[in-house]
């Protein structure tokens, strides 16, 4: 196997962030994915969005599970803590992370089998309990590890590369995520960067469970013509429902005056996410609104983008808990371990 390294050399003129770091400081390792995969822009997106952000990268908490998808961690965010599970357990060990340290920004990245089919009982789970993390699906239909199977996302009718058609209805995790209680949902193309971006930005600055369903094209297996999850045909058959951007706390915030409804929605950190809406039916806020808008846009065949779902006011698990402010990693032996008669009392008021 051959080993690429990266240039230790960086360009003179790379914009520096507030923290003196530059985008390459936010990268991982060179890519052995396949040229043209749609992971790897989903990486570059969280790389320009953590830069942009100012955010310090040993603060992030990188899990994920196992597929082309689950390897990409080791792309974004090399000064980071990073965990790879087992196939279909990320959340797992996300929600471990988490309630032992809420001061790290938790990252998952899953793909569509990781996800929707041996780890479908673990996303449902991970959504009902909020954990505050942004969860990310790249989402290309097949199991492009194991040469191309159909994956249980890949739509009914859509067909493989030697034209087999699939047979089955497909699981659309969108939909989970909203029936289930996710506070932040939104689907994406990797292709588009200029609405991912923004996306994981303000993902990544919301408290709760944060999902981001993103098509990412196989171009080894699922790009041709006959799949529903091709480039051409995110091209040609995607709307974008919630034009989102975000604005950092304390930047200035300038007018803009393209067509079209702006609605400001505070984050708890100061910060701002502006929503432009492209159909003026369409309430951001409501969640029955979005599951509906979602499901009547698959009769269709259309895939509907952008931001589909957001509570400003959302909770997270250690809400839920109550869990101290103090990270759980961080208590000493005295707190943890308080003595028999403190167990004493908790046995007596079960009595």
């Amino acid at each position: 196997m051959t080993f690429v390294a990266k240039p230790k050399i960086h360009h003179p003129l790379l914009t520096v962030n507030e923290l003196g770091l530059t985008r390459r400081d936010y990268e991982g390792s060179v890519s052995t994915l396949c040229a043209g995969c749609g992971h790897d822009s989903v990486s570059a997106a969280i790389v320009q969005a953590c830069a942009s952000l100012s955010l310090p990268p040993h603060k992030f908490a990188k899990v994920s599970g196992i597929g082309c998808s689950s390897k990409t961690p080791s792309y974004f965010l090399g000064n980071s803590h990073g965990f790879n599970a087992v196939h279909g357990r990320m959340p797992s060990v996300a929600t471990g992370a988490n309630l032992a340290n809420r001061e790290l920004y938790c990252v998952g990245v899953s793909g569509d089998g990781d996800s929707a089919s041996i780890g479908i009982g673990q996303f449902a789970h991970i959504v009902r309990r909020r954990i505050n993390m942004l969860y990310i699906v790249d989402n290309n239909g097949t199991y492009g590890l194991t040469k191309g199977q159909f994956s249980a996302t890949n739509d009914l009718g859509s067909t493989s590369k030697k034209g087999v058609p699939n047979l089955y209805e497909p699981i659309d995790l969108v939909s989970m995520a909203l029936q289930i209680g996710a506070s932040f949902v939104a689907r994406s193309f990797s292709g588009d960067k200029r609405q991912l971006v923004p996306l994981i930005q303000a993902a990544l600055m919301h408290k709760g469970f944060a999902f981001i369903d993103v098509i990412s094209p196989c171009v080894a297996f699922n790009n041709h013509n006959g799949s529903t999850k091709s480039y051409d045909y995110m091209r040609g058959y995607s709307g974008n429902l919630i034009d989102a951007d975000f604005i950092a706390a304390g930047e200035e915030i300038t007018a803009d005056y393209e067509p079209g409804q702006l609605e400001d929605v505070a984050m708890p950190d100061g910060s701002t996410l502006r929503l432009r809406k492209l159909d003026e039916d369409y309430d951001p806020h409501d969640r029955v609104l979005a599951l509906s808008h979602v499901q009547r846009a698959a009769e269709n065949r259309e895939v509907v983008t952008g931001l589909l779902y957001v509570d400003p006011d959302a909770s997270d698990c250690h809400d839920i808990l109550g869990t101290p402010p103090t990270p759980l990693n961080a208590l000493d032996e005295s707190v943890l371990c308080p003595g028999a008669a403190a167990l004493e009392r908790v046995n007596a008021a079960l009595r």
